[in-house]
């Protein structure tokens, strides 16, 4: 793919036109970048508040994007949104949460945690993480095209989670389809391996199971989520298949 603008310093390829941003605690808030075919430049997700003034910078060294879509509205992945002077888009399901002021969506039982410190913690660190209710203009769905992506609406974790599409090299930017970090412990899960996330963070775990088994049906070669290091391999969906099953 030839880029209609540089690319700019400190961004990982995860595949062709494909950027990432990473940032925060240990590096592991993920903030994705797509060029699609016609030149558009699409933010996919938008990490937490601390990483606002590198996603600025990012969005200044483009020469600016056209939108930023939001694969769901939880604090850590609608952090940067307010304060970026872009439009933001979501699935039609998750604009009441986005738009929200809560740092802590209503469907989530951290009390379903099993180690308490981490209990304790995490109020602190959503409200540390979020930037504050976002505003919406517009929103996507299933089966639209995002960048040369296709939309898929998987929900479970959050009702309007999407992930992004690609058949032709098998590229999937999925938000938090799939964990490759342990939440309950807030740590990394061993390489290579990953989780569906912890039912306290569920809107409908069960959904959740589902979503992750639908991910593992497209056997993506390259499976972009919203935090820690991009999964690659032949074929993931073995990977994916465990991950649905870790709770």
């Amino acid at each position: 793919m030839n880029a209609r603008r540089a690319v700019p310093e400190g961004l990982e390829e995860v595949a062709d036109g494909v950027w990432l941003l990473s940032g925060d605690i240990k590096g592991a808030m993920n903030i994705y970048f797509v060029e699609g075919p016609d030149g558009e430049i699409v933010q996919f997700d938008a990490g937490t508040s601390s990483m606002t003034k590198k996603n600025r910078a990012v969005i200044e060294a483009f020469g600016g994007i056209d939108r930023v879509v939001l694969g769901h509205a939880h604090a850590d992945h609608r952090g940067t949104a307010p304060g970026l002077d872009v439009p933001v888009y979501c699935h039609p399901d998750e604009v009441a949460d986005a738009t929200s002021d809560a740092s802590i969506a209503p469907y989530m039982h951290l009390k379903e945690l099993e180690f308490a410190p981490v209990r304790w913690i995490y109020p602190f660190l959503l409200r540390r993480w979020d930037g504050g209710a976002v505003k919406i203009a517009g929103t996507v769905e299933e089966g639209e095209t995002v960048a040369g992506f296709e939309v898929i609406h998987f929900p479970g974790h959050a009702p309007g989670l999407i992930g992004l599409w690609r058949e032709s090299d098998r590229v999937a930017l999925v938000s938090d389809v799939v964990y490759f970090v342990d939440s309950a412990r807030l740590k990394p899960l061993p390489e290579g391996e990953g989780s569906v996330p912890h039912p306290a963070w569920a809107w409908d775990h069960q959904k959740a199971k589902e979503s992750l088994r639908r991910l593992a049906a497209l056997k993506p070669r390259v499976v972009a989520a919203g935090h820690e290091h991009p999964l690659r391999g032949e074929d993931l969906s073995e990977v994916l298949l465990r991950a649905a099953d870790k709770y």
